[in-house]
């Protein structure tokens, strides 16, 4: 096995979008800056969202049963840091740094995210520090806009739909 700094050395070249994951209900509303996230499979739609396990959004997933993984646009950069606890704001400030809206499950939908997927959690299996949700996805919301944001080597690039490289 590797050592775990070499894994996260080599998994800072990994790409990925940058989401907020949110979630309301019984345990309160929550949310937090992910990028562990990806599809499972079409049929039923399936993604897959990876929490540590000492975030205080840990039980209030597990107890909502709900969450929503809202892709940032490049103009929502400012999200990530707050919700990924980065900053003082409290969870009010951090939601009320944002529009939300409601789809099917009451989670909270960003409003100009690039894409947001309304999830209940069908099933939740725990690895190592994490736990790893695994969601149905009961409604879509995409956005207008087309400047996207991925998050590699451990710094935020902006990205645009339909610019390809020769």
């Amino acid at each position: 096995m590797i050592e775990r700094t070499l894994y996260r050395e080599a998994m800072a070249r990994l790409g990925a979008a940058v989401n907020v994951i949110t979630t309301d209900g019984p345990g309160g509303r929550r949310g937090f800056t992910a990028s562990a996230v990806c599809s499972v499979t079409d049929d039923p739609p399936t993604l897959l969202v990876c929490l540590n396990r000492t975030s205080d959004s840990n039980a209030a997933l597990k107890m909502n049963n709900v969450l929503c993984v809202n892709t940032l646009a490049a103009g929502q950069r400012a999200l990530s840091p707050m919700f990924a606890g980065m900053t003082a704001h409290e969870y009010d400030e951090r939601f009320a740094a944002a529009s939300w809206t409601k789809l099917a499950t009451g989670a909270p939908v960003l409003t100009g995210a690039v894409v947001s997927f309304d999830c209940h959690i069908v099933q939740v299996m725990e690895m190592g520090t994490h736990s790893v949700f695994f969601c149905e996805v009961d409604a879509v919301q995409s956005g207008e806009v087309h400047e996207g944001l991925i998050y590699f080597g451990r710094d935020y690039h902006e990205i645009r739909a339909g610019s390809r490289r020769e």
